[in-house]
């Protein structure tokens, strides 16, 4: 994958860290643990749920996404032309939170951009603060026959996006869940199938300035550096606000997230899909002889 690559799709999920990196903390403490509750009934209702209702059964999917620690996830983003000419890019695999952990393979438009020899899909693993990138064999020629390329994220905000994909790959559906729960217009639109699973959709929306409001509320969760890097964020992609749409499956767990970015422009869309939670996610990192450390070769290039 081109320089030029690694850019767009760090921009893109530099966009989903803003949506959902105001939840609080990496760990999903952006929600207070309650008592466990019901999960909502998954037959049509005659009418709506209440907004009190609504709040009791996604602080109730909250904590047993957060309890969870793990998921299969099927993701998808898109990003708008005007943000570095756009595409999409599409997500398969496990993810983990608690501690944070993927193995998924990507493809789309926003992986490839600006590469034309690059690889249709590539696998990716995250791992104690690092990304290891399945490059192919054809590209294991450039790099003395190492096929996996690892980038150590620790320190790497300011490096072409990389500390945005970070955030926004770990980003969880616990963290989704607890920034929904700050929405003051949280409400319950009815029951609906997706993939075949009978779930109850809720949906809220939150302006930035509501989102800051929330964090100050919780005794200013986020440090004094995150909040600025935040701030920074919303500022460079000028973030008007974005709406969160959830369905809830009888078990109490999210089957289908989607949250949708208003930016200046254009609107950034994220869906996420999400099927047997369990245990901590089991993922490993490629052979040491295998891998190709980047790390450093990008530090050169940030500071040129």
């Amino acid at each position: 994958m081109g320089m030029t690559a690694w850019k767009r799709a760090g921009v893109s999920l530099t966009a989903v860290a803003v949506i959902a990196g105001a939840a609080g903390c990496q760990d999903g403490e952006g929600a207070k643990k309650a008592a466990p509750q019901a999960p909502a009934k998954t037959t049509a209702e005659p009418q709506l749920q209440s907004h009190e209702a609504v709040t009791k059964v996604i602080q109730a999917a909250y904590n047993k996404t957060s309890d969870a620690k793990s998921a299969k996830i099927r993701m998808t983003i898109t990003m708008p032309a005007a943000m570095d000419g756009g595409g999409t890019m599409e997500m398969t695999g496990v993810q983990g939170w608690n501690p944070g952990a993927m193995d998924i393979t990507m493809k789309g438009s926003l992986m490839t951009a600006g590469d034309p020899d690059a690889p249709e899909q590539t696998r990716m693993i995250m791992l104690d603060e690092a990304m290891y990138m399945d490059m192919g064999a054809e590209r294991a020629a450039e790099m003395d026959g190492k096929r996996w390329m690892k980038v150590d994220l620790k320190g790497q905000e300011g490096q072409d996006g990389l500390g945005g994909m970070q955030s926004g790959l770990n980003q969880d559906p616990a963290q989704q869940l607890a920034l929904l729960l700050e929405s003051p217009n949280l409400k319950h639109i009815g029951a609906e199938k997706i993939n075949g699973v009978q779930a109850q959709h809720y949906k809220g929306t939150l302006s930035f300035e509501q989102m800051m409001d929330a964090n100050e509320a919780k005794s200013a969760t986020l440090s004094k550096k995150d909040r600025e890097k935040l701030i920074a964020n919303v500022e460079k992609i000028g973030m008007k606000g974005y709406d969160t749409d959830v369905w809830v499956d009888a078990a109490g767990y999210p089957v289908r997230m989607v949250v949708s970015m208003t930016t200046a422009v254009g609107t950034v869309h994220m869906k996420g899909d999400y099927t047997d939670y369990g245990p901590k996610a089991t993922v490993k990192a490629p052979p040491a002889k295998d891998t190709y450390d980047l790390s450093e070769m990008l530090k050169g290039l940030g500071e040129s």
